[in-house]
């Protein structure tokens, strides 16, 4: 006999809520409730899911659900879930990624059990959030019973699951953000460049896309350091010198990047074994020296 799956509410109402409960409403898990400080915020939500009754009053939720998901802003979920009032056979989850569990203090002191589930993706709106989470991965945070729930729970969504402890969370959303958002900051500094030869950012990162889809492609299939392409992994330190040049006379913020960002890559060309530590050590000093 298969058990019952928890009733599942949300406060909060964007776009991790929205692909938190579109996702978990699409694998059977009733969702009930969603609460925001609008009631149109509410209402858009709910109004993906058959059943699910949205409110401005964030206690409706906790008295509908078994599972209430803080969804709101990192910096207001302690205050949100201090606000209300928990009871034993109640769980309360937050969504952050880089913050413990101990944000939900409030409500472990009320009887409730706390927990974190991040999902390791990037939600840029709603409508791309609904159909983001499979083959993602969940960083968990937890104490049983609510330990094996996320884990099943992450499991029907079609994603892996890991552990972590509470000590590990900040270098882990730290890694996070190094991948996502700084790569927009990397293709905002790269697509700048093109202005220089008359083309517009739509056309740089409509060149550039098949580029870094390419690349994250090989990342997964080849692996590193094996995936390492480009004048560092060959050893092309004229090409080096030549960008080194251009760069310095009108895009010194660029030029900032490209060196450390160069820097960082000699180490892995020289695990990839393209290139001998004296190639390494030459380019080194281009990238340390250049002058024009």
């Amino acid at each position: 006999m298969k058990s019952k799956l928890p009733n599942i509410g949300f406060i909060g109402a964007g776009t991790v809520a929205t692909s938190l409960a579109c996702a978990l409403h699409g694998k059977g898990y009733p969702v009930v409730a969603v609460a925001s400080r609008t009631y149109a915020s509410a209402q858009k939500l709910a109004e993906f899911i058959p059943c699910c009754q949205p409110y401005t009053d964030k206690q409706r939720v906790i008295d509908d659900a078994d599972i209430i998901f803080i969804t709101t802003p990192d910096d207001v979920i302690t205050q949100v879930a201090g606000e209300l009032r928990w009871q034993a056979g109640k769980s309360a989850v937050h969504c952050s990624g880089a913050d413990t569990s101990k944000l939900l203090q409030k409500a472990a002191s009320d009887g409730a059990v706390i927990g974190v589930f991040h999902p390791l993706q990037t939600f840029a709106g709603a409508e791309q959030a609904k159909n983001s989470l499979a083959g993602i991965t969940f960083s968990i945070e937890a104490t049983e019973p609510l330990l094996t729930i996320l884990k099943k729970m992450a499991t029907m969504l079609g994603g892996r699951c890991m552990v972590l402890k509470p000590e590990d969370r900040a270098l882990y959303h730290a890694s996070a953000v190094m991948v996502s958002n700084y790569l927009v900051t990397l293709v905002k500094l790269s697509t700048d460049l093109w202005a220089d030869f008359g083309l517009s950012r739509e056309d740089a990162v409509r060149a550039l896309s098949p580029l870094i889809k390419g690349t994250v492609n090989n990342i997964e299939t080849v692996g590193l350091p094996a995936c390492l392409t480009g004048p560092i992994s060959r050893g092309d330190i004229g090409t080096v010198k030549k960008h080194l040049s251009d760069l310095e006379k009108n895009h010194n913020d660029v030029l900032r990047a490209y060196r450390e960002l160069g820097l960082k890559t000699i180490p892995i060309a020289l695990e990839k074994g393209r290139i001998d530590s004296r190639k390494a050590g030459e380019i080194e000093a281009a990238l340390s020296t250049f002058k024009h």
